[in-house]
């Protein structure tokens, strides 16, 4: 196949994308010809790696231009959104058409991201049968043994095998100049991220192809069960036996491909130095380099606009806590502040259960320090952002919303009929007499409508009905630690067991916005390799607190100084029991909220500042330098 209209552009060759080259803020040329990232979740959302990948795209293509290339599995519904197709260059080309005669369909084009990276996606089923070989090949040369049938590792299997072809394609047909690649240089480096994307590794380092492979794992599976079950999982990490919890939580062959994948690549990495550890324990390989996860920056901080979007973003907030608390009691909006966490629903992982434990106790300082002046009618709303199976939004949340709606139309349509007579009567010189400015009809319906947004009950704590609400262990915690939403409890609570969207009725806002009106996200993780949400938060100049066992929290503990007073707050959990942590976490937000207002904006302000030390442009550097440790080590002699 030949070049299209975009010429060499179109091609991986070696006038091919110079766009960046030299720029990278250190001096340095790309490390290969050729950059190939290759990860499940490339034109695919699945997880966490999704963002990773996709706002770490723009400062890589600006330094490798079209040299660099990601690979991922082919999902028509994802990749009909997010996947444009274009005509590969001649050799890349020729190697596609090997791929198609072998019964493999390499879809080639752009990500529709910014950056617009260059894409292949790869049809890789070709049905159960045609992998019984491909497991024997590596159980005959790697000892890994796969279930009879299971449709992930199955997926995860016949993707590598494709993967594996498109390498040894691409390097059969690499059209790249001897000068760009040096001698003894590999063809090009393979960038694999997590099992589900690097079991094709220990295939191309068997078949000695030219390729220096990275391999990063964002959080080992075995370390992800374990500490779901064990509340000290680092402390007694060094005393785990790998191989007997893998068998234990029946996650071996997972286990057992990880490991492969640690062992096979050139340079093998992780996001953070706390995953670092459990690496080098479960994963029987220490890390060779640690590699952040950054974010663009730029891309949520809004400059000087940031202090004006809170109070916007707030204003919306204020709208979903009328229509939700308002029908049984109200407060001071003026005097309440917008606590939350989100992120999958793993309670004990994310430590939403330590977050309750501390509203609990919050609650009852408020209580007893009811007569103190600066936080003396104060209100405290915890909110709870996660996913979890429900049968529908609450009728009775929806109800109350819709009649909200309905009073703020009837006081949009009263302030204009006030305003026009005002100005009238103003102008001619009449008394100022409100009682008669606005018509018996709309006075009336200001009074049904006020009726009908009344209830005899408590505010929900929960928006939704789950399915499965008896068993529900955040239910169960609120139950326990008795945070009904009283209305003489300083601290209400918010469980919202659905991303907010702007498609939600009780929202109609977009998630970010939902963050930047909020004044404190709270996550104090047990487990968390990196954690991307209390980053966010910086991004969007809103303080947090995050855990010392969380990779991002540990990284800034390592990197920051005064890192909580710049609103980076870093809660100690390891080797902390549940409740001391609590009571910790309880006495911070004491001290949150005594802040005055603009102390807050103050805090708004340093974490704004710090937040650029996270973005992509510093951050990538650990990459490249991963890049050349694997190209360095693929040239070295066996």
């Amino acid at each position: 196949m030949e070049a299209g209209a975009q010429g060499t552009n179109q091609s991986f060759g070696p006038s091919a994308g110079r766009v960046g080259e030299g720029t990278d803020g250190v001096g340095r040329a790309p490390v290969a010809p050729l950059l190939l990232e290759v990860a499940w979740e490339v034109c695919n959302q699945v997880g966490g790696i999704y963002q990773v990948i996709r706002s770490k795209a723009p400062p890589l293509v600006e330094r490798w231009g079209d040299r660099y290339c990601l690979v991922g599995p082919y999902e028509p519904a994802k990749a009909g959104l997010e996947f444009e197709a274009q005509r590969p260059g001649a050799w890349v080309g020729r190697a596609i058409s090997d791929l198609a005669a072998q019964g493999i369909t390499a879809h080639h084009g752009r990500w529709l991201i910014p950056g617009k990276p260059r894409v292949i996606l790869l049809e890789h089923w070709r049905g159960s049968g045609a992998l019984d070989g491909v497991k024997y090949e590596y159980w005959e040369h790697h000892g890994m043994q796969f279930p009879g049938s299971d449709w992930l590792i199955d997926g995860v299997v016949s993707f590598s095998e494709a993967v594996f072809r498109l390498m040894k394609a691409l390097a059969d047909h690499a059209d790249l100049a001897p000068a760009s690649r040096g001698a003894g240089k590999p063809a090009f480096v393979a960038h694999f991220h997590e099992w589900m994307a690097g079991l094709a590794i220990p295939k191309i380092r068997r078949h000695q192809l030219p390729i220096a492979t990275v391999f990063t794992t964002h959080a080992t599976l075995l370390g992800r069960y374990i500490a779901s079950s064990e509340d000290d999982f680092y402390d007694v990490l060094p005393w785990i036996d790998q191989a007997r919890a893998a068998e234990r939580y029946n996650v071996r062959t997972q286990h057992g491909i990880e490991r492969a994948c640690a062992h096979g690549a050139h340079v093998f990495t992780t996001v953070s130095s706390v995953t670092a550890e459990e690496c080098a324990t479960l994963l029987g390989r220490k890390v060779d380099v640690v590699t952040p996860n950054g974010l663009h920056i730029g891309h949520y901080n809004k400059g000087p606009d940031q202090q004006r979007l809170h109070g916007e973003s707030k204003e919306l907030i204020h709208r979903f806590v009328m229509g939700h608390f308002f029908p049984s009691y109200s407060f001071d909006l003026d005097r309440t502040l917008y606590l939350f966490t989100s992120g999958r629903f793993e309670p004990k992982n994310k430590g939403f259960d330590v977050c309750l434990e501390a509203m609990a106790r919050l609650n009852a300082e408020l209580k007893a320090r009811s007569g103190e002046k600066e936080l003396a009618g104060g209100t405290i709303v915890f909110f709870i952002i996660s996913n979890r199976a429900s049968k529908s939004i609450n009728p009775l949340a929806l109800e109350k919303r819709g009649v909200f709606e309905e009073l703020s139309r009837v006081c949009e349509t009263i302030t204009d009929f006030v305003q026009d007579r005002l100005v009238r009567r103003a102008a001619s010189g009449e008394k100022l007499k409100l009682d008669d400015l606005i018509d018996e009809y709309w006075q009336l319906r200001y009074r049904r409508t006020q009726q009908a947004l009344r209830q005899h009950c408590l505010p929900m704590v929960t928006t939704h009905i789950l399915q499965d609400d008896v068993n529900d262990p955040l239910l169960n915690h609120l139950r326990t630690l008795g945070l009904f939403n009283s209305k003489d409890d300083p601290v209400k609570v918010v469980y919202h067991p659905e991303f907010i969207t702007p498609t939600s009725p009780l929202w109609g806002m977009e998630y970010d916005q939902f963050v930047r009106g909020c004044h404190l996200g709270l996550f104090p993780s047990q487990y968390e390799p990196w954690g991307y949400t209390p980053l966010e938060c910086a991004a969007m100049a809103v303080p947090s607190v995050t855990s010392d066992l969380a990779g991002f929290g540990r990284y800034v503990q390592e990197k920051l100084e005064d890192h909580d007073r710049r609103g980076l707050m870093v809660l100690g959990r390891r080797g902390r029991s549940f409740h001391d942590a609590s009571a910790d976490l309880a006495s911070r937000l004491l001290a949150f909220c005594r802040l005055e207002r603009r102390d807050r904006i103050m805090l708004r302000n340093q974490v704004d500042r710090v937040s650029w030390e996270f973005d992509w442009s510093r951050l990538v550097h650990e990459y490249e330098t991963a890049y050349a440790m694997a190209v360095e080590r693929a040239g070295s002699p066996a």
